[in-house]
């Protein structure tokens, strides 16, 4: 069901701004199959929503996207996902390859990193760096593992 939305909101992006007539059926034919496949999974992804390609939604249910959020490639969203805005700020810019955690919260103006992963109900509110984990509410690095005496890499060995 994921891939069905992912492949709507593409159809539905290549087909706005053409201008011929079977390019304008076309676009209503992909708008209608972006609402069916939006209700099917209880997903509010906007279609003007700057996607890249690879999008992957494993459960696609209750995901939504705001319409001026950036997306890069081959990122990964999971079920329960909000990406939007705080008040009057602008949507969130995610990077590439980014994996998002179910029931995550991306909000305000903020960037995700390329590579950074976003944990399980961690409530993004200030920028992420590209190759870091944010995890809690709200989202911070998580803490260091503790090491005990003895094992592999101790003490810097």
């Amino acid at each position: 069901m994921g891939s069905a939305l992912v492949r709507s909101i593409t159809s539905c992006n290549r087909y706005r701004l053409r201008r011929g007539i079977l390019d304008g059926l076309l676009w209503k034919w992909s708008r209608l199959r972006h609402v069916f496949w939006s209700v099917i999974t209880g997903s509010e992804i906007d279609a003007n929503a700057k996607i890249g390609k690879g999008l992957t939604l494993p459960h696609p249910n209750g995901v939504i996207v705001h319409r001026n959020a950036v997306i890069g490639d081959d990122c990964i969203i999971m079920q329960q996902v909000t990406i939007g805005q705080l008040a009057e700020e602008d949507a969130p810019v995610i990077g590439s390859g980014v994996y998002i955690g179910a029931g995550a919260k991306v909000l305000g103006r903020v960037c995700v990193g390329d590579h950074a992963r976003i944990g399980a109900n961690a409530v993004v509110l200030c920028d992420v760096p590209p190759n870091w984990t944010a995890v809690g509410v709200p989202a911070r690095p998580p803490p260091p593992r503790s090491r005990r005496p003895g094992a592999r890499g101790f003490n810097g060995s």
